[in-house]
């Protein structure tokens, strides 16, 4: 018998411009045969960090990522009422629509990940299954003031310094420390990444989606109501996203969390074996019906259930 070959011929692999519906040009890659992974890259990131995931998952499925507006080569538009959460929702359908796809497992870190979370609420239908990680910050209330002076204080610096010199100070933050200590390789290729990005598309950005997206906290209906199997990913040492992934495997139906030891934000490339393994799990325990609601004996708060 001829085994089936790995999903790496010529003719799995495509490149595609994907016109959103306001006209932004957004550049996605495909790879790999099967049921779509729709993958959505965080801030400091773009379609190339998924790069570990894209190998590993090619070999089962058709493996999608794609350069949010605001980064290269997607276009970055002028006008910076064209970046916002909704927008992110937006363009999330119209790649999987422009690659005819009925529905996909969506794959999110951080700001890919709250765009995953919104994807579900308002489109269930395109959401097969969602995995998100690293995804809280100024979620909480209490923080959303100070994360909003925080957003507003990263997009000065990127005008006033420039793109690379904001790249190395972004990636040294306390909860990027781990993947540099860890993998002082994968950390610099992060950092001329992030340098080659649109210093206008990251502003933009920080302004548009993360200053002003809206509290998670403040649709706990919207979430409560998700049907989705949802995996939720965060590192024990990503302070700004702990706190909310435990509420929202608390909210969230469907939901697991899992919390990687000594772990900052950058998950899918600071442990790319824990987190392709995580995922494959929760694929496969998806695909055979096995991820459902907790079992309503478990009740949260309780000890012993004995009284």
């Amino acid at each position: 018998m001829t085994a089936k070959p790995l999903a790496t011929s010529h003719e799995d692999l495509s490149v595609q411009t994907v016109v959103t519906p306001d006209g932004v040009e957004l550049h996605a890659e495909s790879v790999g045969r099967g049921d779509a992974i729709l993958f959505v890259h965080e801030y400091a990131g773009d379609h190339r960090s998924w790069e570990p995931q894209m190998r590993r998952f090619a070999r089962s499925h058709r493996c999608i990522a794609y350069a949010a507006r605001g980064y290269p080569p997607s276009q970055a538009p002028a006008d910076p009422g064209a970046y916002s959460q909704q927008r992110a929702v937006d363009d999330a359908v119209a790649v999987l629509d422009r690659l005819g796809v009925e529905a996909a497992d969506v794959v999110g870190i951080s700001m890919g990940g709250f765009a995953g979370l919104h994807l579900a609420m308002q489109h269930p239908a395109r959401v097969r299954s969602l995995a998100i990680a690293g995804t809280g910050y100024g979620a909480h209330p209490t923080e959303a003031p100070r994360f909003r002076k925080e957003s507003e204080a990263i997009a000065r610096l990127i005008e006033e310094s420039g793109i690379e010199a904001f790249a190395r100070q972004y990636l040294s933050g306390p909860a990027r420390v781990q993947f540099r200590n860890k993998d002082p390789r994968g950390w610099e290729q992060l950092v001329r990444q992030l340098g080659e990005h649109s210093a206008d598309g990251a502003v933009r950005t920080m302004r548009g989606v993360q200053r002003e997206r809206p509290s998670l906290y403040a649709l706990e209906a919207e979430l409560s109501a998700i049907e989705a199997p949802v995996l939720i990913l965060a590192g024990d040492e990503d302070d700004g996203c702990l706190e909310t992934g435990l509420w929202l495997k608390r909210v969230i139906p469907r939901s697991g969390l899992a919390v990687l030891p000594k772990s900052g934000h950058t998950l899918n490339l600071e442990e790319p074996d824990l987190v392709n393994a995580f995922i494959a799990d929760f694929l496969g325990r998806v695909a055979a019906g096995a991820w459902g609601p907790r079992d309503p004996r478990a009740t949260p708060g309780a000890i012993t259930g004995i009284s």
